[in-house]
């Protein structure tokens, strides 16, 4: 019999145990089960093999990102599902708009992960707002140069994503 794969085998040993963190942190079972497997996942698409010497601190810091993301896709999903509270009833969008609105949301939340507060805002005001290069100055308190700077770097950050 072949031996396991490395990741089988941290699977093995410490799945039950994260699922059970995962489940104190957030009170439903469902959920850290969702997470705890989310947190394999990342563990087994990555580009390359970590080296674990520690693989219950290895997979909590994996795990608190991961967490992370879903709190911000729950507070990214509560202020669309606001946003959406707020308009007229002939036009809000039908259940099926909701859902590719929502996950394009997130796929777009995720590509600008780790830029700075202001430059996804600006990102933000320009794209989904609509609003000018002088609109998003004003709005921010920043000169139109540092917008442009702060556009083109979220720009470059979603076209590298591609």
């Amino acid at each position: 019999m072949p031996p396991a794969h490395p990741v089988e085998t941290l699977y093995n040993a410490h799945h039950s145990w994260l699922n059970g963190w995962l489940r104190r942190k957030l009170g439903c079972p469902d959920s850290a089960a969702d997470l705890a497997q989310d947190t394999f996942m990342r563990v087994l698409t990555a580009r390359e093999a970590p080296q674990i010497v520690e693989p219950r601190a290895f997979l909590t810091t994996l795990a608190k990102r991961v967490l992370s993301n879903h709190y911000r896709r729950q507070d990214l999903e509560r202020a669309y599902l606001q946003a959406l509270a707020q308009m007229p009833e002939l036009f809000a969008p039908s259940e099926e708009e909701k859902a590719i609105i929502l996950q394009t949301l997130v796929e777009l939340d995720q590509l600008l992960d780790g830029l700075p507060r202001l430059v996804k805002r600006a990102f933000l005001l320009a794209q989904v707002d609509g609003l000018t290069y002088p609109q998003i100055a004003a709005e921010l308190g920043i000169s139109i140069a540092t917008v442009k700077r702060h556009l083109s770097k979220a720009a470059m950050r979603c076209y590298f994503a591609l």
